[in-house]
């Protein structure tokens, strides 16, 4: 893998519902592989889902077991390919713990938010220190209204909201992982 100091996250906690309250998000069974095929496709290490909640993650582990099941690699071995980087997690923590286990070292954490946040970093910047290769990084999606300001803090960076044409910039989880790992890690990128 090209970018294989680059892992992602989405999370379902925490993460906030409109009135900002802290809730655990549902699975959506799209995101499985319509958030693995760009991470297939821009060559990131892994793609982790954190979901505390067993019910969610069994309907998780059930998609992942048949797509890299034998039947699943016959009726379709590209979603064979791109479901063997995904990892199930019950917590963020979890998440860096095994990075940091896994690679020697413990990950840069880059926050998204399609809100504005003093100090971000632009994508130029990011993209340049991730082809640098001297350190991993793990960049979160949040699900539902977003993650936490407080976790946010947390972060060794935030990057930039995605901006398209205007003002609004309410993407779904997938188009907005697609859009930033194109930005960050395409080979054309400006």
């Amino acid at each position: 893998m090209i970018n294989d100091n680059v892992f992602i996250a989405l999370l379902h906690y925490p993460a906030m519902d409109r009135e900002g309250n802290l809730i655990i998000t549902s699975f959506t069974t799209m995101d499985l592989h319509d958030i693995a095929r760009p991470a297939r496709a821009y060559e990131v290490n892994s793609f982790y889902i954190v979901q505390p909640v067993d019910a969610q993650r069994l309907v998780i582990k059930r998609q992942i077991d048949y797509w890299l099941s034998d039947e699943g690699k016959k009726a379709n071995p590209t979603r064979y390919e791109i479901v063997q980087m995904v990892r199930l997690k019950y917590t963020f923590e979890e998440v860096v713990e095994e990075i940091t286990e896994r690679r020697g070292r413990r990950p840069l954490l880059v926050g998204t938010d399609a809100r504005e946040y003093q100090g971000a970093v632009r994508y130029r910047e990011l993209a340049e220190r991730i082809h640098k290769r001297e350190d991993d990084f793990l960049i979160v999606f949040g699900t539902g209204y977003g993650i936490p300001p407080d976790m946010m803090r947390t972060f060794d960076m935030i990057l930039e909201p995605v901006k398209g044409a205007g003002e609004w910039n309410h993407l779904s989880v997938r188009n907005a992982v697609a859009v930033i790992l194109d930005r960050l890690l395409s080979s054309n990128r400006c």
